[in-house]
């Protein structure tokens, strides 16, 4: 298993994971016109031995309130089939953290499951009066803090790209 930057060659396996594990187009569309734009901040790839992708995480800009606070959304996070309950998952978000923060990133918000998020430091966005554009996801909508300050003095929309609103 082999987690890494993803290069442009893993675009098509990407797409193939993406397609089978959502199973629809939606998410496989949404990277592709992400990387399209240059808004990708960061991909990772999880590789088998064959060099086959079993994993793909992906982390795109968000703005808070209209500024750019240096955060960004962390979706989707895919793990073929095959792969999962194996903590797979939770390695790429903590790949993807570290990078990040090494980046001088300052947060990152993530719509999912609050169960699995939290135990991997996540917390509820409303605790920080922190918000997304679709309603009834408050409980799974969450943040990650990469720098200590990060939250101080912050609230209100987190707005994704243009591309996400088609879901």
């Amino acid at each position: 298993m082999l987690i890494r930057v993803e290069i442009p060659i893993d675009a098509p396996g990407i797409d193939a994971l993406l397609r089978r594990s959502f199973n629809r187009d939606a998410e496989a569309s949404l990277i592709h016109d992400l990387r399209e734009d240059g808004l990708l901040t960061l991909g990772l790839v999880a590789t088998d031995d064959e060099g086959q992708i079993v994993g793909y995480v992906a982390f795109s800009p968000v703005d808070v309130e209209g500024e750019d606070l240096q955060w960004v959304g962390l979706a989707p996070l895919a793990v073929d089939e095959a792969w999962r309950g194996q903590g797979l998952a939770r390695q790429l978000v903590y790949e993807g953290l570290d990078s990040l923060n090494e980046f001088g990133y300052a947060a990152v918000v993530a719509l999912g499951d609050p169960a699995f998020y939290s135990r991997l430091g996540f917390e509820t966005c409303a605790r920080y009066d922190l918000r997304c554009r679709w309603p009834g996801c408050e409980a799974a909508f969450q943040v990650h803090r990469l720098a200590d300050n990060a939250l101080d003095n912050v609230h209100g929309l987190v707005e994704y790209h243009e591309h996400f609103n088609r879901f």
